[in-house]
């Protein structure tokens, strides 16, 4: 089962606030997903421990 959930994040290139799907069928996990508002890449890090999620986000270039 695919098992996804929405989280709020803030762009490290514009700042805008925006929502994204994080796939939690993994514990640990590294990608990365242009920013809806400015296009900009931007590296995930993504970490599932249990019933809590950990969301970083950072410049591709970090």
């Amino acid at each position: 089962m695919n098992h996804q959930e929405e989280h709020i994040i803030s762009c490290p290139y514009c700042g805008e606030n925006i929502n994204v799907l994080i796939d939690c069928t993994y514990d640990t996990q590294e990608y990365i997903e242009d920013c809806q508002v400015c296009c900009r890449p931007i590296t995930f890090q993504v970490q599932h421990t249990g019933h809590s999620i950990q969301v970083n986000v950072r410049h591709e270039n970090e």
